[in-house]
């Protein structure tokens, strides 16, 4: 099977496409990408502003609910379901981030399968097997940890297990395992990096010095596509723009599209591990009244490097990222 752009482009051009997520930045773009190939994108929204965004993205809004008992009525005639819908935040256990990106996961996928979709992909995250220390050239063989550290990780490697279990022969899932998703209108990670200099509490860890993948969003939105059209069931792909960058340089090339001079201060990566480690005991000794700032889950994120190896996307999805460091970071300068 050919796994050309052309051939790709033609395949999505009769995907009829369900996201959950649509009014988010990855949800945006998704919607932007399938319909510059002629897709019909319906779009799970619950509000007016989500549906002026889906709208303006060239989305169908279909205001609704993820637990909502006809959910899969919204579904009818779809036949790709990407479950892009998560609760991001990387602070301690609570109840709603749990409900949403597990028990939301299992009622969407229940919902795609009830309505005969053949296709689903459910957006993950590196994040799955961070424990703390560096995770080098991981691939998708890595085994999860038993332990997780924090309640982001452990709530989306629970969605992956939800979501997984509706594999089947009528219904085909995948995972999409991006890593720090970049590009024109991100509204997660550069918006908070921003805050954090302007407010004065930006310091590298050990002076940055260490790998991270990165995902740019439009090279993600083509390994989704790839995933739901080459993917094999049951199977997992990391997303990236494939050689890993050294941490500091690319945040501060992400902040100078913003005019920001990347400030010079450094704090030692083991000072904030501890730190880390302290909020955290505080957290389970207080029963969650103490919630500091700084946990094991944001630490492990951001303090060690965190890179992946793509092969695995290369070789069976035809992946090869089209936006490269310099041309994404040009694109955020007009």
């Amino acid at each position: 099977m050919s796994k050309s752009q052309e051939d790709l482009q033609k395949l999505m051009a009769n995907r009829r496409v369900f996201i959950t997520g649509g009014s988010g930045f990855v949800g945006r773009n998704l919607i932007r990408y399938y319909r510059r190939s002629g897709a019909e994108v319906r779009v799970l929204t619950r509000s007016d502003i989500a549906d002026r965004k889906v709208s303006e993205a060239g989305g169908i809004p279909v205001r609704g609910d993820m637990f909502a008992a006809d959910l899969h009525l919204s579904m009818l005639d779809c036949d790709l379901l990407i479950h892009a819908a998560a609760d991001t935040a990387h602070a301690y256990h609570s109840a709603e981030q749990w409900h949403v990106n597990v028990n939301g996961t299992d009622q969407v996928f229940a919902a795609a399968q009830r309505a005969g979709l053949k296709k689903a992909v459910y957006i993950s995250t590196e994040s799955v097997l961070l424990t703390g220390a560096p995770l080098i050239m991981a691939d998708e063989t890595s085994h999860i940890p038993e332990k997780s550290v924090g309640a982001y990780s452990r709530s989306k490697a629970a969605g992956e297990h939800r979501a997984l279990a509706y594999q089947n022969e009528a219904m085909s899932v995948t995972i999409v395992r991006p890593r720090f998703v970049w590009g024109n209108g991100d509204t997660t990670a550069l918006p908070q990096l921003t805050e954090a200099v302007n407010k004065g509490k930006f310091a590298w860890i050990s002076n940055g010095n260490y790998l991270t993948s990165t995902t740019h969003i439009e090279n993600l939105c083509q390994g989704i596509s790839r995933a739901a059209e080459y993917g094999r069931n049951g199977e997992i792909y990391f997303i990236t723009d494939d050689t890993p960058n050294n941490f500091r340089e690319f945040v501060s090339a992400l902040l100078a599209t913003q005019g920001i001079n990347a400030p010079s201060k450094s704090v030692p990566r083991t000072l904030i591990r501890i730190l880390a480690q302290l909020g955290d005991g505080l957290n389970r000794l207080t029963a969650g009244r103490i919630k500091s700032p700084l946990n094991m889950q944001v630490f492990a994120t951001s303090a060690v490097e965190v890179s992946l190896d793509i092969t695995k996307a290369r070789n069976e999805l035809g992946y090869q990222p089209l936006i490269s460091l310099e041309r994404g970071l040009e694109l955020m300068t007009r």
